[in-house]
């Protein structure tokens, strides 16, 4: 697979997350791989590993996201292989969260690894969490 694929692939996965923050996690789930090791680390729980426990956890994230804007993506790092790639964004938007009629400033720290199946990109890994700026030492600590 060429690096212009691997570039398409990005392309259509950042168009899903445009879809994702609008509510609607259809185009996202075409994306991943339903293998065994997949695995989703959002912000809203524990990692989620196999194709069910990370459905389940995407469709609860967009369920309480609404009226999205597109994305702004930062790319921190990347780099792609014949067999894996990875990226390293900072995400921004802005949406409705959770019911809310306001709309809120969201920005994500993301790493998303990819792996080439059947000939086509698909994502096998994504963490993303709000840790945009620095934080004082004692913010790892649990209460």
């Amino acid at each position: 697979m060429s690096d212009s694929d691997f570039d398409r692939f990005v392309d259509q996965y950042h168009a899903a997350l445009d879809e994702f923050v609008r509510g609607n996690p259809a185009a996202m789930k075409k994306l991943w791989s339903r293998r065994d090791d997949v695995t989703l680390a959002n912000p809203l729980g524990p990692p989620a590993r196999g194709w069910k426990q990370v459905e389940a956890i995407m469709e609860r994230a967009a369920s309480q996201l609404s009226e999205g804007e597109p994305n702004q993506f930062e790319r921190l790092s990347g780099h792609a292989q014949t067999d894996l790639a990875y990226i390293v964004e900072i995400e921004r938007t802005r949406m409705k969260v959770g019911g809310s009629d306001a709309m809120s400033a969201v920005s994500l720290r993301a790493t998303t690894i990819f792996r080439p199946e059947v000939g086509l990109w698909k994502v096998l890994h994504r963490h993303a969490d709000p840790i945009t700026t620095p934080r004082p030492i004692e913010s790892i600590i649990q209460a």
